[in-house]
């Protein structure tokens, strides 16, 4: 929420500006109008006279701290004053003159008749004159709001604010009882009132009871002085009359001063974080002091535009309404950082209590609406937009706010709270580990597994000896996933450490995902020997091991699911970029679809994991006009297929004898070493004893090629044969799943 208060505060700063300007003006006018002098009319002397004063103002802001400083206490000198003549004249006898114009020294009688209310007037309401005074208690903040200007702002500012409340309190108070206690509501400012000269018998009200009659004038409404007609009744009431206007004069210049520094500076700072576009030309400072003069200029036309409005009541009611709602959001940011129990929250204020600010926040949201509802309405469409864009941008700034913390304990409690609830089949969420490597380096095995665990359910990419973070890479790609770098001496040891330390609770992966490695010729046995580690070690530990072969960046024509019941399984890449962190290869799991088809090869029941995938890929908009077709063995009497079949099985075989070849021993190799020796003298090489028995637990029969479980003592390079051999001539790209036995689909809780 620190947007929105920044920008509704600062707006907020330079209403008030204009606010207590116009207060000024309107009494230089007044003034003016004593000695009957009048420069156009009523209101375009307040507007000359404002336009004037807050230039002023602002060139004492651009030349510094320093002078606003001094320019402060100047100020504050003249209202202390001020206030000393207007207690002193409380106390002053009074005299006829002023008894004519309702004000009498202390009286208990005026004091309990002026305790209740007398609304008068269209605008009336208790909350239409709280909307107007509130203006006189908005400068709170204004400690804060210089925070970088002083020397100890942790110190200074509470004690500062506190005791700034603490006299001000006191000074208001002191101000309405005196004033209610010497002034009547009501009276002509006629000597010939007095009832010595204008006995009447029909003389029923307090002023008769003083020794003066204003029933005239009170019934006729048209009396002029008193507390319920007079803007001028405390300097009426004070010793010397033009002290008291000195004084609210020095009132009104010092709360526009501060205002007119408050607001650029906050500004300033909000416009540094970046939160929102095309205001970061005001964030430039200047001097040693880094004024922010752009700023100050911005708050000065804002200022000089509700100037020209030239109404006070107006102003104040719109002020109100966004120092409220300012209050409301800070109040209840102040609540949620409590409740978060954030470690870095830490209030010093010994009576905080987070209900305390819970109330305050939502007094000052009703407070909004009941003092001029519309402007409510409209400010909270402003904050709504404001944080609407803030949570759409997503500004790369860090602030360590309440709503991290929030969310880090709503995701530790549902974890725990998680643990102790036995898995259903019916809650069953693929939670994948992609062996990925950098995930930057094969996009498409990333897209596919996003394809179907995208606000679904958990993706890791794990990556071993990666030193360095991808996890901008996969916001980019709008890849919703964990990285999961994991340092070991080798890769082997790794992927074993990955498999087990991966996860919390019951958000820990049940499915393997690994890409197939198209160049395995090539590369040394150890890294085929990994991937078989691998699945070996995911059916122990109860994944669902899945591997996806032949992934390339051509067009995706259909999709062929195989479910085998040895192993297999997990994403396989040939498409791997040249690892650029910034690089972003578009892979086929990025475009739409269209009207395709993917086929789903289900040979054995494992669980259902085989068609809960391709289930879930169609719930995407990418793959939504896609059709499933499931394809089961069928009996031993359908001889045309099985025909078919068995020349694509010899045809098969061949080839997986031609792909074997280049790793088979030479029978001088082979002696009648144990296999345990031959593998440690030669990695990778494949004997005739490995071959025979590794086949017999292949073709079972003549239907069904079902996949190698990957035993420990099986080569990698057969495997890999297989491997290859199972998916030649297959469409692009192709995976096969192996389920670990566990139901996934809720057919089988029927």
């Amino acid at each position: 929420m620190g947007g929105p208060i920044g920008v509704v505060f600062s707006f907020a700063n330079a209403l008030a500006c204009a606010l207590n300007t116009v207060g000024f003006a309107e009494t230089i006018r007044d003034l003016l109008q004593e000695f009957d002098i009048v420069m156009v009319d009523q209101t375009n002397d307040v507007r000359i006279v404002g336009v004037i004063t807050v230039t002023v103002l602002l060139l004492i802001s651009v030349a510094g701290m320093e002078w606003e400083s001094k320019t402060q206490i100047v100020f504050f000198l003249v209202l202390m004053v001020a206030f000393t003549n207007y207690f002193v004249g409380t106390l002053i006898p009074a005299s006829p003159e002023k008894k004519a114009k309702g004000i009498f020294n202390y009286r208990s009688e005026i004091f309990i008749s002026n305790l209740l209310p007398d609304w008068r007037g269209p605008d009336g309401s208790f909350f239409k004159i709280f909307a107007i005074f509130f203006p006189s208690a908005i400068g709170i903040l204004s400690g804060a709001n210089i925070s970088g200007d002083l020397k100890d702002p942790a110190t200074a500012i509470p004690k500062g604010t506190l005791m700034a409340i603490f006299w001000t309190t006191v000074s208001y108070l002191a101000v309405s009882v005196t004033i209610g206690s010497c002034v009547v509501r009501d009276a002509s400012g006629r000597l010939n009132d007095s009832l010595t000269g204008n006995v009447s018998d029909s003389c029923d009200t307090l002023g008769c009871s003083l020794g003066w009659n204003f029933t005239e004038c009170i019934q006729s409404q048209s009396c002029e002085f008193g507390l319920a007609n007079s803007t001028k009744v405390l300097g009426q009431v004070s010793g010397f009359y033009y002290l008291t206007t000195a004084g609210v004069i020095a009132a009104s210049l010092s709360s526009a001063l501060s205002f007119l520094v408050s607001a650029p500076k906050v500004f300033q700072c909000l416009c540094r974080d970046n939160i929102y576009p095309y205001i970061g030309f005001f964030a430039k400072g200047y001097g040693k002091n880094d004024e922010p003069l752009r700023a100050y200029l911005l708050c000065y036309f804002i200022a000089l535009a509700f100037i020209l409005i030239a109404e006070l009541n107006i102003i104040a009611a719109l002020i109100s309404n966004f120092f409220l709602c300012s209050y409301a959001l800070i109040n209840f940011s102040c609540f949620h950082a409590s409740i978060t129990n954030s470690p870095g929250w830490r209030p010093s204020f010994h009576y905080y209590s987070k209900w305390t600010a819970l109330f305050g926040a939502v007094i000052s949201v009703v407070l909004m609406l009941l003092l001029t509802w519309w402007a409510a309405l409209s400010t909270f469409c402003i904050i709504f937009f404001l944080l609407g864009y803030v949570a759409y941008s997503k500004p790369k700034v860090n602030w360590g706010t309440s709503v991290q913390a929030g969310t880090y304990n709503m995701a530790l409690s549902y974890s725990v709270s998680l643990s102790g609830v036995e898995d259903h089949v019916k809650n069953f969420r693929p939670q994948c580990l992609v062996l990925t490597g950098p995930p930057n380096q094969r996009p498409a095995l990333v897209d596919f597994v996003g394809s179907f665990t995208k606000h679904i359910s958990l993706m890791i990419c794990g990556d071993i000896l990666m030193v360095y973070c991808l996890v901008k890479w996969l916001n980019k790609r709008k890849v919703r996933s964990f990285y999961a770098p994991f340092t070991a001496d080798n890769l082997r040891s790794g992927a074993r450490h990955l498999l087990q330390a991966s996860g919390l609770g019951k958000l820990k992966p049940n499915t393997l995902v690994l890409g197939f490695k198209t160049n395995w010729r090539e590369s040394s046995s150890e890294r085929a020997q990994v991937r078989i580690d691998s699945l070996s070690l995911s059916l122990s530990l109860s994944l669902s091991p899945s591997l996806s072969l032949s992934l390339s960046l051509s067009k995706l024509s259909h999709l062929v699911f195989t479910l085998l019941p040895p192993p297999p399984l997990c994403d396989a890449v040939d498409a791997v970029s040249d690892g650029k962190p910034n690089e972003q290869i578009k892979t086929v799991f990025q475009n739409d679809q269209g009207k395709k088809t993917i086929d789903v090869y289900w040979i054995a029941d494992d669980g259902g994991l085989t068609l809960l995938v391709p289930y879930l890929l169609t719930r995407r908009k990418r793959w939504r006009q896609c059709k499933v077709r499931v394809f089961i063995s069928g009996d031993e009497h359908s001889m045309e297929e099985a025909t078919f079949f068995l020349f694509l099985l010899l045809d098969s075989v061949s080839r997986f004898e031609d792909t074997v070849t280049p790793f088979r021993l030479k029978d001088e190799q082979q002696d009648d070493t144990l296999p345990q020796e031959l593998r440690q003298r030669s990695p990778g090489k494949i004997s005739d004893k490995e071959l025979e028995a590794f086949r017999l637990k292949v073709c079972i029969n003549s239907y069904i090629l079902s996949l190698p479980v990957p035993q420990s003592d099986c080569p990698s390079a057969l495997y890999m044969a297989w491997l290859d051999t199972l998916t030649c001539g297959l469409h692009c790209p192709t995976v096969l799943i192996r389920g670990n036995q566990q139901n996934v689909l809720t057919f089988y809780c029927q």
